[in-house]
């Protein structure tokens, strides 16, 4: 074999960082001895695998080709290096979350896993859809559970959970003890969503569909628990999962309201990188998910 697992490591980091020092900080290695193993690898096969712009090195068409398959062969790689010292399959395992998965949902299955695979590791990246998504796209994480829908010709993306957004005020908000909500109210409320590039912002804006000029947004916030707190302060209405709100909801501290004529329904999607190799740890993840879907 005429190259090393380092050098096609070193391959992945600078195809990542786009940067010889920022690629030696992630693999604690020299700048020196990232770059001699890069022009090595290039060099033994006479090929360029990077266009250099400056300090910046970007992927050519050659080494995007092969980026998902160095991705897997690495990870096969890390797989037998495991079997050999543990005698397990199952390796670590690096999940991506949006903010309401990943705050209600994704630590439970988390949990479970870990009691079903004695001495897996699990990590877990939580962020927006858009972060979460470019991830995926750049092999930082094995694979996402995310709310907003993303369509990329290098994804793999498949419903999972069914959810609804709500719509909910503070029990003392004027509009707590109406039945039901009219356009015109929606209109003249005031608002706290979460940002753009969220699934929860994607989804409130299309449940919203031809109101959303007139709509009065006078907060967007990064967290749900924010939101919460915000409308609990009387500041305005809010729209987030109902996963979200039902322990306000059972306390008492928030209201839901209702709104019949918008459809507020939506999904939550399994995202994978199309050219992911599927470890035994993926696969056995994808299983446990749609296990808890069954459950719901």
């Amino acid at each position: 074999m005429h190259y090393t697992l380092r050098q096609l490591e070193v391959f992945l980091a600078v195809a990542r960082t786009e940067n010889i020092s920022r690629a030696a900080e992630t693999l604690a290695m020299s700048q020196s001895a990232v770059s001699g193993a890069l022009s090595e690898l290039e060099r033994h096969f006479d090929v360029l695998l990077f266009d250099r712009i400056g300090k910046r090195l970007q992927l050519n068409e050659l080494g995007r080709v092969l980026w998902p398959r160095v991705e897997a062969l690495l990870v096969q790689a890390g797989e037998l290096e495991l079997a050999l010292k543990q005698h397990s399959e199952v390796g670590n395992l690096h999940i991506g979350a949006t903010l309401t998965i990943g705050n209600y949902i994704a630590v439970e299955l988390i949990a479970r896993f870990m009691r079903d695979q004695p001495g897996a590791r699990v990590s877990l990246d939580v962020g927006n859809t858009a972060e979460i998504v470019r991830k995926v796209l750049n092999f930082e994480i094995d694979l996402a559970l995310i709310e907003g829908e993303m369509q990329h010709t290098d994804l793999d993306v498949s419903p999972w959970l069914e959810d609804e957004l709500v719509v909910f005020c503070a029990p003392q908000h004027p509009l707590a003890k109406r039945a039901a909500l009219t356009d015109s109210d929606l209109k003249a409320a005031t608002w706290i969503v979460r940002e753009s590039g969220s699934g929860t912002r994607q989804a409130f804006e299309k449940a919203m569909s031809g109101l959303l000029p007139e709509l009065n947004i006078m907060l967007e916030l990064q967290h749900t628990e924010a939101i919460k707190r915000a409308v609990e302060a009387g500041l305005g209405l809010g729209c987030i999962s109902r996963v979200a709100l039902q322990d306000a909801f059972r306390r008492g501290s928030l209201c839901p309201l209702a709104v019949p004529q918008r459809d507020f329904r939506r999904h939550f999607y399994f995202v994978l990188h199309r050219h992911k190799y599927r470890s035994a740890g993926m696969q056995r993840w994808l299983s446990l998910c749609h296990d808890y879907r069954g459950a719901r």
